[in-house]
């Protein structure tokens, strides 16, 4: 991928991270975190609604995205970066987390997947 591709591509995504804001905001989160960076990872979206504590890798792809566009790599890269989250913060016990994949497109409606993968399945590994 020459320069000027990865450049599109980071606007495309930081795009669709704008979207996917709006979106979340709308379905009645609240954004705590936009590209929380960790030594381990990124995590594009923190919200939380509710009892829950969210934790949202936001893919968007000119074709339409797919749950498949998030590898077992990435999963298990982000839910260590929840990990150091969690750890740097004063959070209830009453919070639940979810990793969640929010699927985004050119005239498509988002595609919110809820649960999409957990700590237990991708930590540690």
């Amino acid at each position: 991928m020459n320069k000027s591709s990865k450049k599109r591509a980071e606007r495309s995504g930081r795009f669709g991270e704008i979207i996917a804001i709006f979106w979340l905001r709308l379905q009645g989160y609240r954004i705590c975190e936009i590209r929380y960076k960790t030594p381990v990872g990124e995590i594009d979206l923190i919200a939380k609604r509710g009892k829950w504590l969210v934790f949202v890798e936001v893919k968007w792809r000119k074709t339409g995205a797919s749950a498949f566009d998030v590898s077992p790599h990435q999963a298990n890269r982000i839910v260590r970066a929840a990990e150091l989250y969690l750890a740097s913060r004063a959070v209830s016990n009453h919070v639940e987390t979810r990793f969640d994949i929010l699927l985004l497109g050119p005239w498509r409606w988002p595609r919110h997947i809820t649960g999409a993968f957990d700590a237990d399945t991708w930590g540690n590994r």
